[in-house]
C-alpha cells in the first residue's frame, strides 16, 4: 500500500493525483459537501472517457448557489463565461455519470474520493471540497491535509465498503434536478430579471425591516377604526414610518398634496398610543382644529371609538411661557416628557434664524422638547420639506438626530452636514443653468449619492403619479380629472378711469417709506450707539446683521405688499393706504409736539405671508430718542410720502363695489357655475384670497345677494374667529363646523341637516390640511406669487377618492402681461439685500440676492404654466422635489417582483437587449454592471452609501457613461428598460451565442468589467486624495486591489 499526505501545495494536490489515476477503465466515486462547475469542468475529458462516475453531495441541505464555487473561484466567475461552463457540464452528464444527495446528515463530515481501476483502488480522505481551491487548482490561504492511499484490489479497505453501503439506501439520485440547476444558469434572462437582481441586491436589507417584526401587530392597531380607514398606500406609508421611527427615531412624511398625510400620521399616533407612549402634536395655529377634533367625544369625530389621547399645541406656543393653549397650562407643561412628537407643516421650522439675546421657537424646540427628558421620536409632516436650500432639511433632520452630525453613520452617511453642503453646492451650480438644461434629471445626475441615501433613510415621499402607478385605482378610488384652468383678466374700474397698475407702481417706487426707517435719520454722531445696541452678530461672529438692513427689508416688503393688495382688491389697497397715512400723521405730530420723548419702531399691521415675515423677524424692535434724530429731514420725507399717498387714496376711494370690475367678473363667474354645474347638481365654489380684508369685502358683496337670488348659503373663513355664514345656527367660531357644512360628505357630517354651504370665501388659513373634496370649483381671486401656494389651495378639492368626475381651477390675473407684472416684484425685491461682512461664502442670514432672483424667474415660468394646466406640487416647488430624490419607486418595484421571482439567484447572470428608439440619443451601447465589493480590507462605505454594491454603466468604447456615484441614474435606466422588456430578446441572444462561440469567448465584456472596476478604484483613489483635506482621516491604500476584489452580481448588455 502506498500512502501520501496531500496539502494542495506544489505538486502535492488532489487534482494532480486524480489526473494521474483516472483512465478509461476507472470508476470514480466522490463524496463532498461542495461542488463547483469550474472544478467539474476540469475533469470534462476524464468524465467523458472513464467507465462510471458517482458524484455524491453529502450535505442534504446543500444550496444550489454553491455550484458557482467560493471566494477563490471569483477569478473564474469574473471571466463571465459561466453559461458556457454550465453547457459543457450538462453535455457530459451522460449515462455514465450519476449525481446523488444524502438523505440525512452525517454520512460523511469530511470528504472521500475513490478511484477504482482494473487492479488497484486509490482513495483520498480529508477535508475535501470539489472546488478549484479544494482540489489545489488555484492557490489558497486555507489549510488542507488529505490522505492519499493506493493499494491492490485484494487488500481490505473499510472506506470502499462504506461507500458501497451508503449507495444502497442513504442516497437520493438528483441527476435531473442537477441538470435543471444547470439550465437556470444556461437559460437566457430578461432585462426585467436583471433589474430585479439589482433592486434585490441594493434594497433587500431595508425591506427586511418590517418583515422581521419591527411592526408589532400585537398592539391591536389593525383592529382600530383609523387603521381600517386607510388606503393601501397609506397603510404602507404608516408601516414605513414606524420602521424609520424605530430605526432612526425620526421620519419626514412628505407625500404630495391630497394624499391624506393626516390620516397616515393618525394611524402612527394610534400605534404608539397603544404602546402607552405619550404623544404631542405641534401644529400651526390655523390647523390646530384639524388635530383636536380627533381627540374629542364629538359627532364630527369619525374615530371617536379609537379614543385618541394626544396633546395638541401650536407652533407659536413655543414662544410663550404663560397662559393656556386649549386646556394645557403652558407655565407647567413638561415639554420633555413626550415619547412621540408629530410636527405638522414642519417646513415652518426649516429656518433657524438668529435673534439677539432671544430664544427662538427652533432653539426652544431643540433644547426643551427634543433634547430634554425622555428620548423622543419625531414624525414631521410636510409637502415641501426641501425648498431651495439644503439647510431647510438640515434643521428638520436635527430634530431627529438631536444635532448629532454622525447619527446616520450606520446608513452610510458619515456627516449629515457635509452631505448637505456638497448637495447645496451641486444645487447652486444646477440652478444657474439655462432653462433648457435645468432639468430634474440633470440634477439627479450630478448630486452626491449619499444625499439620496440620507433622504431615503428618513423620508416617506410619494407623488400622485406614484400612487396611480403602483396601486390599483379600483382599490383606492380615482383622482378627478383636472380641466384646463380658466384665466380671467380684469381691470380695476368698470369706467376705466383708475390709473394703470404700472403708473401706481412708479409712485410706490418713489416713496421713501420714511415711517418704517427711523434709524436712517439718526444723527451721524449717534449712529455707533444704536449700532452697538441693535446690530446682531450671526454665524458665530463671522457676520453682522445690521438693524438698518432690517429696515430696508421692511421697506421693500411694504412696496411688494402694496402691489399685492392692489392686485387683490381695490378695497384692500385703500385700507393699506389709509393705515400708512394714519401712522405718518401720528409721527409728524410726535415730531412737532413731543421732541423729548422716545419713539418705538412702527408696527407692521399688514397681513404678511410666512416667507415675507421671515424677512423682518431677524433682529429686534427698536426704541430711539427723538433728540438723537435729524427731525427736519425725517419730517420732510414723511410729508413727501403723505402727499403721494393721499393722491393715490383719493383715486382709490371713488371705486365703490358697483364700479369694481374684478368683483363684477367674479359674480358673473359664480352665476354661470351655479346655472351650469360641471358635475351633476354641484353648485359648490371655493374662493381663495391672500388677504382677510379682501375676504370680508367679497362676503359683504356676495353672500346676501346669492342667498336672495339662488337661495344658497355662503361662508367666510379668516381663521381669526370672525368667521361668518348665512346658514342659521352654525358655530362660526369653530372652523371645522363651518367646513363640515360646506363639505358634508368628506367631513362625514351627521344626518338630519336640511341646509349646507355652497360658496366658501377663505384666506390661506385653510389652504393646507383640509379635505374639501365635495367641492369641484376653486377660484384664486388674487394670484399668489408663489405657485406652490396655488397648488396647495387646489389640493383642497384635487384629492384621491373624489366623487367628482372633473374639477376646475380659475385664476384671476392683473390685466397686464405676466412677465411685466412679475418683473415689478423682481425690481422691488432686487433692492432687498443684506450686507454680509464675512467672506466665508456661507449663505446670508436673509438669502435675497442673485439666488432669489433665479427663484423668481422660475416662479414666473411656473405661473405661466398654470395658465394652461394644473401641475403637481412636485413639478412646481421651486426646483427639486423630494419625490424625485428617494428610492420609493424602486422599493415598490422590488416588493412586487418578490411575488414573481425567487429570492435566491445566481451571480453573474445577464441579459442583452436593444436600446429603445426614443432613448438612443440618451443611452449608448455598452454594459451596466451590478458589482459587489468583497475584499474586506477596503472600507469603501465612507464614500459609497450603497457599499458593498456598485452600479456602473460603461460604453462599448470603454468610456464611463455613469459611475457608481450616479446610482439613481443607473437604476432609472434599468427600470425603464427592465419594465419595458419582460421577455428575452432572442434575436440578440442567438447572435451573442454565435459571436462568443456558445458564450465561451466573453473577452469583450471581461475587458469592460476590468475597465469598470478600474474606474471604481480610480475614483476611490481620488476620493482618498480628497479625504486628506477632510476631517476624519483618509481612505487611501486601495489602489493595488485588482478585479477580483469585486463579485459580478449581474449585468445588462445594451445594443
Amino acid at each position: 500500500m502506498k500512502t501520501m499526505y496531500l496539502n494542495n501545495k506544489g505538486k502535492d494536490t488532489i487534482f494532480n493525483y486524480l489526473k494521474n489515476d483516472i483512465n478509461v477503465n476507472s470508476t470514480l466515486d466522490v463524496i463532498s459537501m461542495n461542488y463547483s462547475i469550474y472544478a467539474l469542468y476540469q475533469f470534462k475529458k476524464a468524465f467523458k472517457n472513464n467507465k462510471n462516475t458517482n458524484i455524491i453531495i453529502s450535505n442534504p441541505n446543500w444550496n444550489k448557489l454553491k455550484i458557482l464555487g467560493e471566494r477563490y473561484e471569483r477569478e473564474y466567475r469574473n471571466k463571465l463565461n459561466q453559461r458556457y461552463i454550465a453547457l459543457e457540464i450538462k453535455n457530459i452528464l451522460k449515462d455514465n455519470i450519476d449525481i446523488f444527495i444524502s438523505k440525512d446528515i452525517g454520512i460523511m463530515n469530511n470528504g472521500i474520493i475513490k478511484i477504482e481501476n482494473e487492479s488497484t483502488i486509490s482513495t483520498i480522505m480529508g477535508n475535501i471540497k470539489f472546488t478549484l481551491d479544494g482540489l489545489g487548482i488555484v492557490p489558497t490561504k486555507d489549510f488542507y491535509l488529505n490522505t492519499y492511499m493506493n493499494h491492490s484490489k485484494d487488500e481490505n479497505n473499510n472506506i470502499v465498503e462504506y461507500i458501497d453501503s451508503i449507495k444502497d439506501n442513504r442516497l437520493h439520485n438528483i441527476k435531473n434536478e442537477f441538470i435543471s440547476i444547470l439550465d437556470e444558469l444556461i437559460e437566457a434572462k430578461s432585462p426585467e430579471y436583471i433589474y430585479f437582481i439589482a433592486l434585490y441586491s441594493i434594497f433587500t436589507e431595508e425591506l427586511a425591516g418590517l418583515k422581521d417584526g419591527v411592526f408589532k401587530k400585537q398592539t391591536g392597531i389593525e383592529q382600530t377604526k383609523i387603521w381600517n380607514t386607510l388606503y393601501k398606500f397609506q397603510e404602507d406609508g404608516a408601516r414605513g414610518i414606524i420602521e424609520k421611527l424605530e430605526k432612526y427615531n425620526g421620519c419626514i412624511l412628505a407625500d404630495s398634496v391630497g394624499l391624506g398625510k393626516t390620516f397616515t400620521a393618525l394611524s402612527v399616533i394610534k400605534y404608539y398610543e397603544l404602546r402607552n407612549d405619550r404623544v404631542l402634536v405641534l401644529a400651526p395655529k390655523k390647523l390646530r382644529e384639524n388635530w383636536t377634533i380627533y381627540t374629542l367625544n364629538d359627532d364630527r369625530n369619525p374615530f371617536v371609538n379609537d379614543r385618541f389621547n394626544y396633546d395638541v399645541l401650536n407652533h407659536t406656543d413655543l414662544s410663550r411661557y404663560t397662559g393656556y393653549s386649549g386646556d394645557i397650562n403652558l407655565e407647567n407643561i413638561n415639554w420633555g416628557n413626550y415619547d412621540l412628537i408629530v410636527i405638522d407643516e414642519s417646513h415652518n421650522f426649516r429656518n433657524n434664524n438668529t435673534r439677539k439675546e432671544k430664544v427662538t421657537r427652533y432653539s426652544r424646540m431643540m433644547e426643551e422638547v427634543i433634547k430634554a427628558g425622555v428620548k423622543s421620536k419625531v414624525l414631521m409632516l410636510s409637502a415641501t420639506p426641501v425648498n431651495t436650500k439644503m439647510n431647510d432639511l438640515k434643521n428638520q433632520i436635527a430634530f431627529i438626530t438631536e444635532e448629532d452630525d454622525s447619527a446616520f453613520k450606520s446608513a452610510g452617511i458619515k456627516s449629515i452636514e457635509q452631505t448637505l453642503r456638497i448637495a447645496q453646492a451641486k444645487f447652486n451650480i444646477w440652478s444657474e443653468l439655462p432653462d433648457e438644461a435645468r432639468t430634474t434629471y440633470r440634477f439627479i445626475s450630478e448630486v452626491n449619492n449619499d444625499y439620496f441615501k440620507l433622504l431615503d433613510a428618513i423620508t416617506i415621499a410619494r407623488s400622485r403619479k406614484h400612487i396611480e402607478k403602483y396601486y390599483g385605482l379600483d382599490e383606492i378610488g380615482k383622482f378627478p380629472e383636472r380641466l384646463k384652468p380658466k384665466n380671467i383678466y380684469s381691470d380695476i374700474d368698470l369706467k376705466g378711469e383708475y390709473p394703470r397698475l404700472e403708473d401706481i407702481n412708479k409712485i410706490i417706487k418713489k416713496l421713501n417709506f420714511a415711517i418704517y426707517s427711523p434709524l436712517k435719520y439718526v444723527l451721524p454722531s449717534k449712529r455707533d450707539v444704536y449700532s452697538k445696541k441693535y446690530d446682531t452678530e450671526v454665524k458665530d461672529g463671522k457676520s453682522i446683521f445690521k438693524q438698518t438692513d432690517r429696515e430696508q427689508n421692511i421697506i421693500g416688503l411694504m412696496r411688494v405688499n402694496m402691489l399685492k393688495r392692489m392686485e387683490s382688491s381695490i378695497h384692500s389697497f385703500g385700507i393699506t393706504l389709509a393705515n400708512i397715512l394714519k401712522k405718518i400723521d401720528y409721527m409728524i405730530d410726535k415730531i412737532e409736539n413731543s421732541q423729548n420723548e422716545k419713539i418705538r419702531e412702527v408696527e407692521i399691521d399688514e397681513e404678511l405671508d410666512d416667507e415675507d415675515l421671515d424677512m423682518v423677524t431677524v433682529g429686534e424692535k427698536i426704541e430711539i430718542n427723538l433728540k438723537d434724530m435729524d427731525l427736519k429731514k425725517w419730517k420732510s420725507e414723511l410729508e413727501d410720502d403723505k402727499r403721494e399717498l393721499e393722491k393715490i387714496l383719493k383715486a382709490t376711494a371713488v371705486i365703490r363695489p358697483e364700479r369694481d370690475e374684478k368683483l363684477y367678473e367674479l359674480k358673473k363667474l359664480i352665476e354661470y357655475k351655479i346655472e351650469n354645474p360641471i358635475n351633476k347638481a354641484n353648485k359648490k365654489v371655493i374662493i381663495f384670497t391672500a388677504f382677510a380684508d379682501t375676504a370680508d369685502y367679497l362676503y359683504e358683496n356676495l353672500a346676501q345677494e346669492f342667498k336672495d337670488i339662488y337661495n344658497i348659503n355662503s361662508a367666510l373663513i379668516k381663521g381669526s374667529g370672525q368667521n361668518k355664514t348665512t346658514m342659521k345656527d352654525v358655530n362660526t367660531k369653530d372652523i371645522n363646523t363651518v367646513l363640515t357644512h360646506f363639505s358634508p360628505i368628506s367631513k362625514e357630517r351627521k344626518k338630519g341637516f336640511t341646509e349646507e354651504i355652497d360658496i366658501l370665501i377663505a384666506t390661506d388659513c385653510i389652504s393646507e390640511g383640509q379635505n374639501l373634496q365635495d367641492c369641484d370649483y376653486l377660484i384664486n381671486y388674487d394670484i399668489h406669487w408663489n405657485p406652490v401656494r396655488i397648488i396647495q389651495r387646489f389640493g383642497r378639492i384635487d384629492r384621491i377618492g373624489s366623487n367628482n368626475d372633473v374639477i376646475q381651477l380659475v385664476n384671476f390675473w392683473p390685466n397686464m402681461e405676466l412677465d411685466e407684472y412679475i418683473n415689478l416684484e423682481n425690481r422691488v425685491k432686487s433692492r432687498m439685500v443684506l450686507s454680509d461682512v464675512s467672506s466665508t461664502g456661507e449663505e446670508n442670514v436673509l438669502d435675497l440676492s442673485k439666488k432669489e432672483m433665479n427663484d423668481l424667474k422660475y416662479r414666473q415660468k411656473q405661473l405661466l404654466k398654470l395658465k394652461t394646466e394644473v401641475v403637481d406640487l412636485e413639478d412646481i416647488s421651486g426646483g427639486i422635489s423630494i419625490t424625485d430624490l428617494t428610492f420609493n419607486d424602486f422599493k415598490m418595484d422590488l416588493e412586487k417582483y418578490l411575488d414573481k421571482y425567487e429570492e435566491e439567484f445566481f451571480t453573474g447572470l445577464y441579459a442583452i437587449t436593444k436600446i429603445p428608439e426614443n432613448l438612443k440619443d440618451e443611452y449608448d451601447k455598452g454594459v451596466i454592471f451590478v458589482l459587489k465589493q468583497v475584499d474586506e480590507d477596503i472600507k469603501a462605505e465612507n464614500y459609497n452609501p450603497f457599499h458593498p454594491y456598485y452600479l456602473i454603466y460603461i460604453t462599448d468604447e470603454e468610456e464611463i457613461k455613469y459611475s457608481y456615484t450616479h446610482t439613481k441614474n443607473i437604476l432609472d435606466i434599468l427600470k425603464k428598460i427592465g419594465k419595458e422588456n419582460i421577455e428575452v430578446d432572442m434575436e440578440r441572444e442567438n447572435r451573442l451565442k454565435k459571436e462568443t462561440k456558445n458564450y465561451k469567448n466573453m473577452d469583450k465584456y471581461r475587458r469592460l468589467l476590468e475597465k469598470a472596476i478600474e474606474n471604481i478604484l480610480g475614483e476611490k483613489e481620488e476620493d482618498g486624495i480628497m479625504s486628506l483635506f477632510r476631517p476624519g482621516g483618509t481612505s487611501i491604500g486601495i489602489e493595488n486591489k485588482d478585479i477580483d476584489s469585486f463579485e459580478t452580481i449581474s449585468y445588462l448588455i445594451l445594443e
